[in-house]
Parts: C-alpha cells; structure tokens; sequence
C-alpha cells in the first residue's frame, strides 16, 4: 500500500438499512440507481418500503441518467470528520428523475450564481477506496 491510502482517514461506511444495499451497489457499480415505482413510476430517495406517492410496496431499481439542479449549497469551514477536512461544501440536488440528494460539488467551488445550475453525476474514489457519488457542473460552467 501507497503511503497516501495508509494516512488517509476512513471515509465513514453507509449505515444499511433494510432498503439501503441495492443504491450502494449501484454506487459501486458507477450506475447509481433508485427505487422506481412500479405502479406508478416514481423514483425515491432516500429507499423505503413505499412509494410517496401511491404507496405501493412495488419497486425495481432503476438507474438514474444522471442529471440534475442545484437547490441549495454551503461550505463548511469547521471540521467534523478526519475523511472530510474543512472547506468543503456540501449540496441539495434536485434529480431530473425528481428526488432531491445531498452530496457535493467537484471540480468548481459553488458561488453565488450556483443555485440553478445544471449538474451531472460523477463518481469519485475516495484515497480509502470507498466510491462516492459526487456532481460536476455540466458543461463545465
């Protein structure tokens, strides 16, 4: 092993829930996929037993395209995990498929004019090896 993966602190393992393993699989996989309804076609995040919307138990996972918006952001300047040192700034997406998702920004530093602006989906591996997913600004604006 590298010197860089041995220092690096843990990235913090996902906490599975009943519904959790088929997203993190997914994530690994670099295809994210969501519960997708299979009455009425929904996706949801974060999984559950039912659909928020008609509240069917039926679902299959289904990957997303990968697109988005910004709906909010910030930067923390205070540490609170060895893995994450501060800045660093954290996002609310809006998915095209429709559900919203906290992850973060890479490449460019959000700014004010962020809100709004179109995202993609992106993979990165973090120095403990662990497969986050992350968003880039499409176009590279």
């Amino acid at each position: 092993m590298s010197a860089n993966i041995e220092t690096a602190a843990a990235t913090p393992r996902p906490v599975m829930g009943l519904y959790d393993r088929g997203f993190w699989d997914s994530v690994r996989e670099r295809r994210m996929a969501l519960q997708k309804c299979a009455h009425c076609g929904a996706f949801r995040y974060p999984p559950g037993p039912t659909c928020p919307e008609c509240l069917s138990t039926e679902y299959a996972w289904t990957p997303v395209a990968g697109g988005g918006e910004i709906m909010s952001w910030t930067v923390f300047h205070r540490g609170y995990l060895p893995a994450y040192p501060p800045p660093y700034n954290v996002m609310v997406v809006r998915l095209d498929e429709g559900p919203f998702m906290v992850s973060n920004l890479t490449g460019s530093e959000p700014n004010g004019h962020s809100i709004g602006q179109r995202v993609r989906l992106c993979y990165e591996t973090m120095p403990d090896g662990a497969i986050l997913p992350r968003f880039e600004l499409e176009g590279g604006q």
